[in-house]
């Protein structure tokens, strides 16, 4: 029955796909996704990018590698759509199409992703600059309004992996105890461990469980040295501020502390990422991280300095910020626009000097008080401190209507990078590696801002290639 309703139907329909059907033409890539793909314009993008620093670093010898643009390619088409471990990158060699397109249907193993990665993690980080490149040729980069925001990430580190100093000292009694009772009692009882321990086993070898004690007793020595030696450059950077201090009023030289090395008793040290620190994120908890910083244009959302610190307060990175835009873009911004947690007289002084007009509320601002407070008018009185100046300025109609830009330019890319680009978390280990691997999460973001805005026709007239992968 089936076979007749099939030949009496007078409707047709598509031949069926055959498995087994072999090429009449060799295949191309341009023809497996259609020309509006964003696959074709992120691997165009790549082909702009200065990667003469990571060219650099190859010999002639040993079998020939995959070629880096290529290995950027997947890695920043990777980074885009949220994928960051080396598994899963190397899967989607094989299953995606996209992915097939831009690796030019090459399918790297993860191990190879990963050493790539990690080889040229810095090299990876400085493409940042490259991609505000990019920007400012398409004409992304306005420069009249600059916000700054940090943002809170998860060290790969538990906070429950950490302890303080005077803990430490506790413990580390407490474990040199057991270690040398356990000795002594192997001492004094030879002839009965070899009787049950056998004549194969020595004796003398400590069991599992102590091992694991002795380990934990070195791990706990080490992170007492790192917290003593932090004390140290610390007593001694105090020690120097107080000698130039006291030459300048021609005073006689302080004495150093009576023990330089000892640090506060609260002083913690994480044992698997002893860089990261115990921090309070966005929703009051208290997390293992890092303070992840960025500076992004006011008008286009395209992050022009980025920057990650152990430092939890935001207040110290401000101008070290702004010092990054300029030397990444050439140019200063009119305006910097930042949250209460950058304010400080040193700050608006700093910003002052620097010629740039500061928007920093003295305190955080809420909503309800913000709207219902009337404007000032009138001259600006004299003797008012910088903090009533600024309070005075932001009640202002064009002092709101600026600071608003804060809150629809710096915090979408902050959730841009948290949600699409999955960097809730960082998966790697140390301040140099995780500020790294931050700057290029950053630079594909500026990619992505290219891409979405359909720029780059620019760079090439083709769909977004301008050479063979």
């Amino acid at each position: 029955m089936a076979n007749s309703w099939t030949m009496n139907t007078r409707r047709r329909f598509r031949t069926g796909a055959n498995p087994d059907q072999l090429w009449l033409l060799p295949p191309s890539l341009s023809d497996w996704l259609p020309d509006y793909h964003p696959a074709f314009s992120w691997s165009a993008l790549v082909d702009e990018l200065d990667l003469s620093a990571i060219y650099a670093t190859y010999g002639s010898k040993g079998q020939p590698p995959y070629d880096p643009r290529l290995m950027v390619k997947i890695w920043v088409y990777a980074y885009a759509r949220g994928l960051r471990a080396s598994r899963q990158v190397e899967q989607a060699c094989y299953d995606d199409v996209g992915f097939r397109v831009v690796a030019g249907n090459q399918q790297p193993d993860f191990w190879t992703l990963a050493a790539f990665r990690r080889r040229h993690r810095e090299a990876l980080g400085n493409l940042l600059t490259e991609s505000i490149r990019l920007a400012a040729d398409v004409g992304l980069v306005k420069l009249r309004d600059v916000a700054v925001d940090g943002t809170k990430v998860q060290a790969a580190a538990s906070k429950h992996r950490a302890m303080s100093y005077a803990r430490m000292t506790d413990r580390e009694a407490e474990l040199a105890t057991e270690v040398e009772q356990y000795l002594a009692d192997v001492e004094s009882a030879d002839a009965v461990d070899d009787a049950a321990h056998g004549a194969d086993d020595r004796g003398w070898t400590a069991p599992p469980n102590l091992a694991d004690t002795q380990k934990r007793l070195e791990t706990i020595r080490a992170a007492k040295a790192r917290l003593e030696a932090a004390a140290r450059e610390r007593a001694a950077a105090k020690q120097a501020e107080r000698e130039a201090a006291a030459d300048a009023a021609g005073k006689p030289a302080p004495k150093p502390p009576d023990d330089p090395t000892r640090p506060d008793p609260k002083a913690q040290s994480n044992f698997t990422d002893p860089e990261s620190r115990i921090m309070r994120n966005s929703d009051k908890a208290f997390i293992q991280g890092y303070n992840a910083q960025i500076a992004v244009d006011a008008d286009t959302q395209i992050i022009l300095a980025a920057d990650v610190t152990n430092q939890a307060a935001d207040s110290p990175h401000l101008l070290p910020m702004v010092d990054q835009v300029v030397e990444n873009t050439g140019r200063s911004p009119v305006g910097v626009l930042a949250d209460a947690g950058y304010w400080s007289e040193t700050n608006c002084h700093g910003l002052q000097e620097r010629e740039m007009e500061a928007l920093i509320p003295p305190e955080k601002l809420r909503h309800r008080e913000w709207r219902d407070a009337r404007a000032p008018r009138g001259r600006i009185p004299r003797g008012l401190s910088p903090k009533d100046r600024m309070r005075r300025y932001l009640r202002t109609k064009a002092g709101r209507r600026r600071y608003r830009r804060r809150q629809v330019s710096v915090e979408p890319v902050i959730g841009y990078l948290k949600t699409t680009q999955r960097c809730r978390q960082f998966l790697i280990r140390g301040l140099a590696a995780v500020r790294d691997d931050w700057r290029f999460h950053c630079a594909v973001a500026n990619l992505a801002k290219i891409v979405r805005n359909g720029q780059v026709g620019k760079f090439s007239p083709h769909r977004g290639t301008t050479r063979p992968v």
